[in-house]
């Protein structure tokens, strides 16, 4: 698909329901108070929660700069920042895509990881990412995501896959340090759920007081998650 086919797909996405009683694909949502929109911006754009999981941990250190570049790039009306969201709560169903990202280990109490299953299921999409590369955190989001989706592995993604040609066209992953790893992802009946980068994606240098301090973090990480949103939009 070319890239103004993509972009009518995306105009044509806010008026198309989001499955299994999800917001709409353009986050629109249930009457919100004005004071709770970001400032200038109405309730009927896209919106991304950032998931607040194991109770108290954030994924603060994840850039909104993507979300951005979707809006200017693809002309979708996107929110210009993330939503805190407790993973616990009924409000994550509110959101078509959500990010998760951290250091060090982390358990999903038994609430959070049906809540999640459920999302996931019902029509949800997930962008997950190790900060830093945090091995710790790698190791905690491969076994909870087993226990999430046992019958679902994580596999790794091809540079043809479609999700890295929709608005940008990536030949490769570009990392600060050594060999990139491949994305990897998840399907359910058919369609990308799930897509986690065991290199950072956060893009910290678009985030104030976070930095990637002796870990790895992907390079052209901007594109990469435009993408991800676009395609996690209209497949």
């Amino acid at each position: 698909m070319n890239r103004l086919a993509m972009i009518f797909l995306l105009a044509a996405a806010a008026s198309a329901p989001f499955d299994s009683g999800f917001a709409l694909a353009q986050g629109k949502q249930d009457a919100k108070k004005e004071d709770e929109a970001p400032a200038g911006e109405s309730g009927s754009v896209v919106q991304v929660a950032n998931l607040i999981y194991d109770r108290v941990k954030s994924s603060v250190c994840f850039s909104d700069n993507f979300l951005r570049q979707a809006a200017q790039t693809t002309k979708v009306s996107t929110s210009r920042r993330f939503h805190p969201t407790k993973l616990s709560s009924k409000d994550v169903f509110k959101f078509p895509f959500v990010i998760m990202t951290g250091e060090g280990g982390f358990t999903f109490p038994e609430e959070e990881r049906k809540n999640l299953a459920d999302y996931l299921k019902g029509g949800g999409f997930l962008l997950a990412s190790a900060g830093c590369s945090s091995p710790d955190w790698d190791r905690s989001f491969r076994s909870e995501i087993a226990k999430v989706l046992p019958n679902a592995p994580l596999k790794a993604l091809t540079m043809d896959h479609p999700v890295f040609h929709t608005v940008k066209d990536i030949q490769a992953i570009e990392v600060k340090h050594g060999t990139p790893r491949p994305l990897e992802g998840i399907e359910l009946e058919g369609r990308l759920a799930v897509i986690y980068s065991s290199d950072g994606l956060n893009d910290t240098a678009h985030v104030t007081g976070c930095c990637c301090c002796g870990g790895n973090e992907i390079r052209n990480c901007v594109d990469i998650n435009l993408n991800i949103l676009v395609y996690a939009l209209t497949h």
